[in-house]
């Protein structure tokens, strides 16, 4: 059982695995350097714990100022630079240093109460100055820029800050291009640049970077001190508890694994490397092959960008820009969640079946049989749920978002409190209380120092953005999608699945270079407009561009959360990539119903209830056959040969387009799929029983 919950659960963090939430590691900071950050970031904590219940008087964008002021130091100190002559994995060198100070001097120079050259001289008068800003203050907005494509580039590599630099160059150089070019404008100078990113609520303090100083941080927060009380271990436990007894055990293990753990982690990246450092010895044991499961627990993984109540990032940036309150997105994610996993789950039942598993439970019992079963499991540590759901009911309540996390986040911390109470029987020493008071106070810092990619991200979504609106680029390349779309048929309907075939592939190209918060971000200025001008509804719209922009973590060659899983299993990061998409697939192509079909909507819970329920139902078969034809099995048939493969995946794309008619033509499909492969399986040898696959060497792969 838990019994050691606490300090440790169990699970290796991203950290410890050098894999973090936009993939680049993060250093592992020693001595007094560490304590100097950890101490920092409890303040900056404190800070945005204190703005839920006591804003600062100044407003929301002077809070966003001195949030940004105070995370971009720690971004130098946290991560290294990549250059081995100035770079140390254990503490900061003096480039770090000098970073970090400047970083401080020019992000807080807004709000600096006094005068430095010709600028400065307080808040208010600073914002007084905007569209003509003193040489100083474009100086220091120049040094914030430059600082925080740096810190991007340190925490998520050299692409997302080369996009930011085309768009740079691109709203000072577009009075250059050819005026009968549609993307052609007249032109911004530098300080019209520095302007808008420095002195505005876009820019650098625009809605993404809204969005971490107000929500991601709290969520955070709220992730680590489940983590120290123990929550990430149950999950786990209470998985293989439950599933102990089938043949795919293993599989079910990893995916309800990946499922519970993304409700409270909000990163797919993450969530894989948690996950896998436990069920990994499990799905090796049951014969996986180490592509294979780093594919499974990649793709179970970034169902927590996808699962409510955390969801990613941009879940967030959705609520913002339409308007709506987070649990409104939280009901538009419930349903294409659900398919999500449903489809990795019967791609599991389907690799049990096609390979003869057995599972752990039939072969190794001692790894997989848990210490209690999982109704002693959830009598004991079943209140680690109570968190999750007290964030729901606070907002049906009408409870904001960030005061329900924080309530949360307290509750939390008091049921951890009282088990440790009940497990020492009353008796708290000195020690113990020290360890729990450290314990709690270094999540909340651990919660900050986790969140410095996406403040970095976000900072730079901010750059793409502005220079998207100054330049009005956004509805320029939306009349240039649509325009193409056009081009092919005058047919509403033609038109309409053009462009989303168009953007679906332009959202997953883009994914494939930048993070997703920022794919987010371009693709809901440049694509959403386009669909919305071709009457798509601005939920469907928000929801689609999500979910595509989600679908770069399982992409090739760029799967951030395949290149995690595949470094616990010891596995090669490109075919765990193409089994990751592989077990993804057939939920990603459900996005496509919210905005080319009437009835899509009712997959974001829109409309009267038995609609929502039938429509669901038939794309969760829709689910169901593409999910076969995937993965060469007919359920309840045997082996797919590729005709009976063919004629499920037609079953899948015509059930994607819910009506009366497509569900008698989709089940006659799949009926002739069941058929043909009851007709023909006796004629094929079955797959050897010992393994799911033939086992892997991983001796020298990365």
């Amino acid at each position: 059982m838990l019994a050691a919950q606490g300090a440790s659960t169990g699970l290796a963090t991203p950290a410890e695995l050098g894999v973090d939430d936009e993939e680049r590691p993060s250093r592992a900071l020693r001595g007094w350097s560490n304590r100097l950050v950890s101490v920092w970031a409890f303040g900056i904590g404190a800070l945005a714990l204190w703005q839920v219940f006591r804003p600062l008087a100044q407003g929301s964008q002077y809070y966003l100022v001195l949030f940004l002021g105070l995370t971009l130091p720690l971004v130098f100190l946290s991560y290294g630079s990549g250059w081995r002559r100035l770079d140390r994995v254990d503490r900061p060198v003096w480039l770090d240093w000098v970073l970090a100070g400047v970083a401080l001097v020019a992000c807080l120079y807004p709000v600096l109460p006094f005068e430095i050259g010709s600028g400065g001289g307080g808040y208010n008068e600073f914002l007084d100055r905007q569209g003509l800003l003193d040489p100083v203050d474009i100086g220091m907005g120049a040094v914030v820029l430059l600082l925080v494509l740096e810190a991007c580039r340190r925490t998520t590599g050299w692409v997302l800050p080369l996009v930011g630099a085309i768009f740079l160059a691109y709203g000072y150089y577009g009075g250059l291009l050819p005026q009968d070019w549609s993307v052609a404008h007249a032109g911004l100078d530098f300080s019209q640049i520095v302007d808008a990113l420095y002195n505005s609520a876009s820019g650098f303090y625009g809605t993404p970077l809204d969005v971490a100083a107000s929500y991601i941080v709290l969520f955070t927060i709220y992730g680590a001190v489940l983590e120290f009380s123990g929550a990430a271990r149950f999950f786990v436990e209470l998985s293989v508890a439950a599933f102990r007894r089938s043949n795919s055990a293993p599989g079910r293990t990893a995916v309800t694994s990946g499922f519970l753990l993304g409700t409270v982690s909000g990163s797919g990246t993450a969530t894989a490397v948690s996950t896998g450092a436990v069920t990994w010895p499990i799905l090796r044991k049951a014969g996986y092959s180490p592509e294979q499961a780093g594919g499974m627990l990649a793709a179970a993984g970034v169902g927590a960008i996808l699962s409510p109540p955390t969801l990613g990032v941009a879940a967030f940036i959705v609520a913002e820009y339409l308007e709506v309150s987070y649990l409104q997105v939280l009901v538009w994610a419930s349903i294409p969640t659900v398919l999500y996993y449903l489809g990795i789950l019967l791609a599991v039942e389907i690799d049990a079946r096609r390979f003869h598993s057995q599972g752990t439970a039939a072969t190794n019992g001692e790894v997989v049989q848990p210490p209690v079963p999982a109704w002693k499991l959830l009598g004991r540590f079943g209140y680690h749920f109570l968190s999750l759901i007290a964030i729901i009911v606070l907002l049906l309540i009408g409870v904001s978002a960030t005061k329900a996390v924080a309530y949360a986040t307290a509750l939390a911390l008091v049921l951890a409190l009282i088990d440790r109470a009940v497990r020492q029987q009353g008796s708290f020493d000195r020690a113990a209380v020290r360890e729990f008071v450290t314990g709690s106070l270094s999540s909340l810092s651990a919660g900050i120092r986790s969140a410095l990619p996406v403040v970095a991200v976000c900072a730079a979504a901010g750059i793409i953005t502005s220079m998207t609106t100054k330049t009005g680029l956004g509805a320029q390349l939306a009349a240039v999608l649509v325009r193409t779309a056009s081009a092919l048929s005058d047919n509403a309907t033609v038109v309409l699945a053009a462009t989303v075939a168009l953007a679906a592939i332009a959202l997953a190209l883009l994914g494939l270079a930048i993070p997703v918060t920022a794919s987010f971000v371009i693709g809901w200025v440049i694509i959403g407009p386009a669909l919305l001008t071709l009457g798509v509804s601005a939920p469907a719209t928000a929801m689609f561009v999500f979910y595509y922009s989600v679908l770069s973590e399982v992409t090739p060659p760029t799967a951030l959360a395949a290149v995690g899983a595949a470094a616990v299993t010891g596995a090669r990061p490109l075919p765990t990539m193409w089994q990751t998409l592989r077990y993804a697939l057939p939920a990603f192509l459900v996005p496509l119903v919210f905005v080319l079909t009437d009835s899509g909507e009712r997959l974001l819970g829109r409309g009267p209830i038995v609609e929502i329920v039938i429509t669901s139902l038939m794309v969760a078969l829709a689910v169901a056959a593409l999910a076969m034809a995937t993965g060469g099995w007919i359920l309840g048939a045997g082996h797919a040969d590729r005709v009976a493969r063919i004629l499920a995946a037609l079953a899948g794309v015509v059930l994607l387009y819910p009506n009366f008619v497509t569900l008698g033509i989709g089940a006659a499909l799949l009926a002739a799929a069941w058929a043909l492969t009851r007709f023909t399986s006796h004629r094929r040898e079955p797959a050897p029983a010992q393994a799911l696959s033939k086992p892997v060497s991983h001796e020298g792969k990365s």
